[in-house]
């Protein structure tokens, strides 16, 4: 009895495990998309963005974790709720204000609705509405970078687990799959494809499970626990880039918010709002950064003040900025403007 009762004296005094090398680098891409997602949706309720807002309070970890261990080369193919993803991959900011404010300098230019941006040429793609459909985009973008012959590059998209349900998921997956490329699917089950709850979505005991018919490798997770994320999607990326089947990662939480700023999300039970998967992940890995003490109070102010900063600055200057005019201006396809010039 003694030894038992020493034992869980041990335990319960046992140093908690340090986080992942790369923790607060996506701590701090958390809270800059936290803070501007925060402050985009003050905008939308001041009638200042036409349009919806969707925002990933709840997928920050996830997120981040996704564009955090991608290098030069790699695709990165982010829906919605990936705006933690798209900072740590470069994304300016300026472009997400410039979208969201109908900017005529934005990426987009002022067109396709304020969600749609992307930067091809610099490997993050532009989200096509049907979600499910960016696993064979980024399927087809990464066999064209096999004809071309280039080497050590891996393609990483994301999915709800709504998404999941569609013909175009299965498709991709499964050509994904034959052909071997280098893919990670990350999936984030945040328990409602709009307002249909898991049980109404699917009756497989895990998402997971549906991995080995593809042909995929699969891996779950806690979406909460940002070291969590980081071992295992980066892990994810690792084994694809070393010529491993694809990857399918499938991380659980709660959506923290409505699908879009116009929904309350009243069809979300107490009961799922007291489930472990429902706590916020910011919250989460700062209570780490606590217990840790891996940086003192003063530190992680400064960090929030930086967050405010830099999104205000992003802000002011979209606000700035001339709306398109649509019968002036030149909305030529990019990728053909050459040809037709030629043409003239």
């Amino acid at each position: 009895m003694l030894q038992t009762a020493q034992r869980s004296a041990k335990s319960k005094t046992k140093k908690p495990a340090p986080p992942h090398e790369r923790f607060l680098e996506a701590f701090r891409w958390m809270l800059l998309s936290r803070t501007l997602e925060e402050k985009l949706v003050s905008l939308y309720r001041g009638g200042l963005i036409t349009g919806g807002v969707y925002i990933g309070k709840g997928q920050e970890a996830v997120s981040a974790a996704c564009g955090l261990f991608l290098q030069k080369g790699d695709i990165f193919a982010p829906l919605i709720r990936d705006q933690a993803g798209r900072s740590a991959f470069g994304e300016p900011l300026l472009d997400v204000t410039r979208t969201y404010l109908g900017s005529r300098l934005g990426p987009m230019r002022g067109r396709d609705g304020n969600i749609h941006r992307g930067r091809p040429r610099d490997n993050q793609l532009a989200m096509v509405s049907h979600l499910g459909a960016m696993i064979s985009v980024t399927v087809g973008t990464l066999m064209a970078k096999r004809f071309k012959g280039e080497k050590n590059f891996v393609g990483l998209t994301c999915i709800g687990e709504g998404g999941m349900q569609s013909g175009a998921f299965h498709e991709g997956m499964n050509i994904a799959a034959v052909e071997q490329v280098p893919l990670v699917v990350v999936a984030t089950n945040n328990h409602y494809a709009y307002s249909t709850p898991n049980d109404r979505e699917f009756a497989c005991h895990d998402l997971v499970d549906r991995a080995i018919g593809y042909g995929f490798e699969s891996y779950s997770l806690d979406g909460t626990d940002l070291s969590a994320c980081l071992d295992v999607i980066g892990g994810a990326v690792r084994r694809a880039r070393a010529g491993r089947p694809p990857q399918l990662v499938v991380a659980e939480m709660l959506r923290l918010s409505g699908h879009g700023e116009h929904d309350d999300a009243s069809y979300v039970t107490d009961e799922i709002k007291r489930q472990p998967f429902a706590r916020d992940c910011l919250k989460v890995a700062e209570q780490r950064i606590v217990d840790l003490n891996l940086m003192d109070a003063e530190t992680l102010a400064e960090w929030r003040r930086d967050a405010v900063a830099q999104v205000d600055e992003a802000i002011a200057t979209a606000q700035k900025e001339a709306p398109p005019e649509g019968d002036k201006e030149d909305w030529c396809a990019i990728s053909t403007r050459d040809l037709v010039d030629s043409l003239e």
